[in-house]
């Protein structure tokens, strides 16, 4: 009678463990499917529908004349920049919650190079920041005496995108990892790892390529980032119903 007894609490405990293992894969993989996807819409605004519309590279004057009768937008991608690198914490412990099953170590490893990456966006953000203190006040009367301050605020500008684009080096390496840990995953499809690792793959060659040679301005990213678009459906429609 004790022995049935132990055995039917021990089956009512696997039961509630198991049930507690697939709800966190399927929350985990919900968190993390609506982070990046609000990333992936955050993002290309701060960056492609603001920045590159202020930016007129080789002309600081230009450039300095539209940040400031566009400061408020400009303060937006700032804010937009800091949202991407909250999502991105946000994601790695969701990402590492619903991989861990795989690998604890790796999920661990990856979850880290996304936080570092979130990290360094944070920092250049700073640049962006400095520009705002600069142009404090600011009329858009262009005088001589402003030159230096244009120059300046170009400057920053570019030492903000080239930092941004280094340290898609770490979110590469976390991509990398991700891949390879979806592709080793029982309940996921290996394509799916297999086009995260061509993705991590065209941000690698972009980053270091920038480093090896001042002459390298390739945007091999632009086109292997299929999988991380891929990542955010599935997430969203099959990891929320994945079973432990």
């Amino acid at each position: 009678m004790i022995h049935m007894v132990i055995c039917n609490q021990n089956q009512i405990i696997m039961k509630t463990n198991q049930t507690i293992s697939e709800f966190s894969l399927r929350k985990s993989a919900l968190i993390a499917g609506i982070g990046i996807l609000l990333m992936a819409v955050l993002a290309p605004i701060a960056n492609f529908a603001i920045l590159d519309t202020l930016i007129l590279h080789g002309d600081a004057q230009g450039t300095y004349i539209n940040i400031i009768k566009s400061e408020s937008q400009f303060r937006m991608a700032i804010f937009f920049f800091m949202l991407v690198a909250i999502l991105d914490i946000l994601v790695a412990w969701a990402l590492y919650m619903f991989l861990k099953p795989i690998n604890s170590n790796l999920s661990l490893l990856a979850a880290w190079f996304r936080i570092i990456y979130a990290t360094l966006l944070v920092a250049v953000l700073l640049y962006l920041v400095n520009i705002l203190q600069l142009i404090s006040g600011a009329g858009t009367t262009v005088s001589p005496e402003s030159e230096q301050l244009q120059s300046q605020v170009l400057h920053l500008l570019e030492q903000f995108n080239r930092g941004w684009d280094l340290s898609m080096i770490v979110f590469g390496f976390h991509l990398l990892i991700i891949g390879y840990l979806i592709f080793r995953a029982g309940y996921m499809k290996r394509i799916l790892g297999i086009l995260l690792i061509l993705a991590s793959i065209g941000y690698l060659i972009d980053g270091f390529g920038q480093i090896l040679s001042p002459e390298y301005h390739g945007t091999i990213a632009l086109y292997t980032f299929i999988g991380e678009l891929v990542l955010i459906f599935w997430l969203l429609i099959k990891g929320g119903k994945v079973e432990s």
